[in-house]
């Protein structure tokens, strides 16, 4: 079953059980945005206003169409988040799992919804919107985030807590000495050289985010005939850093290009404290069949 046939036979599920005008408004967009799932701020006041709705309202009727893009071959458990931008925007998320490798692997819901906000150029996240109450690794994850000190988490069955609320005394970057934190613009100098693709994952390796190990990293993918990038993002709390593989995955995915096949993965990496070489190689072998190009930096 193609991508594009299993997300509408999912959606057409979902308006099944719904069977409401919202969440069938809020799927023909994504149909006809050619399932990027995303909604950009106008339609989101276009939405609120035709049915009387609040953003986060309009929000949590998403999350349901957001868990149709979940990847759960292990667990069979989809979790489907939105992160709000400043502006507005809805970047939508979904868990993902991978058969046959560790579980550091896996993708959670919002993880995956902050990545894709990071990745479209969004500065900053005032809300995540999700259909299950966010694991400790997750809370770890917002806690990284530049807004998490007024970040709101919004629950089917309960609004408007702060994140603080679910992570009490809580450890983060600035118990560590980190000024600059995640979504705040930082970029290293690397020398930018090689092909379209090389050059890509440079470029979003001195966009990534590792003041912990240093080993800041990017990685690219060659999608048909686009080119889709990555960037790691680290966590003081370490274990729910996202790697830049998982990073490109999720916004192919997001972007509604999951179906097309990926010919080329380069990882360019600078040499820190720690290296995912490894473990990118080892998820590029058994989920695209094809050897990871590596690239080591140095910065100039």
């Amino acid at each position: 079953m193609s991508f594009q046939t299993e997300i509408l036979a999912r959606f057409e599920n979902v308006l099944a059980e719904k069977n409401d005008e919202v969440t069938q408004a809020v799927i023909d967009q994504i149909v006809k945005q050619h399932f990027h799932g995303q909604l950009s701020a106008e339609v989101v006041q276009t939405f609120c206003q035709k049915f009387y709705l609040s953003p986060i309202e309009l929000a949590l009727r998403c999350i349901s169409v957001a868990a149709c893009y979940a990847v759960t071959p292990i667990s069979a458990f989809n979790v489907g988040a939105v992160a709000i931008g400043k502006q507005g925007d809805f970047y939508f998320g979904a868990n993902q799992e991978f058969s046959d490798e560790c579980m550091q692997q896996s993708v959670h819901a919002e993880q995956s919804a902050i990545s894709h906000a990071w990745l479209a150029g969004e500065t900053l996240i005032t809300d995540v919107v999700v259909n299950h109450t966010p694991c400790g690794h997750c809370r770890q994850f917002m806690n990284e985030l530049n807004s998490a000190s007024s970040l709101k988490v919004h629950l089917p069955h309960s609004q408007n807590n702060l994140l603080h609320s679910y992570l009490p005394d809580s450890f983060g970057p600035k118990n560590l000495g980190i000024e600059k934190v995640l979504f705040d613009e930082e970029v290293q100098i690397f020398d930018v050289k090689g092909d379209k693709l090389e050059q890509a994952a440079i470029m979003a390796a001195s966009r990534s985010y590792a003041p912990y190990s240093k080993a800041f990293s990017g990685i690219a993918l060659q999608v048909g005939e686009r080119i889709i990038c990555g960037k790691y993002a680290e966590n003081a709390a370490f274990n729910p850093t996202f790697l830049p593989l998982q990073s490109a995955l999720n916004y192919r995915l997001f972007l509604g290009l999951a179906g097309t096949p990926v010919s080329r993965v380069i990882l360019a990496e600078a040499k820190g404290s720690l290296s995912s070489k490894a473990m990118t190689q080892a998820l590029v072998s058994r989920l695209l069949g094809i050897e990871l190009e590596y690239i080591a930096l140095q910065a100039d």
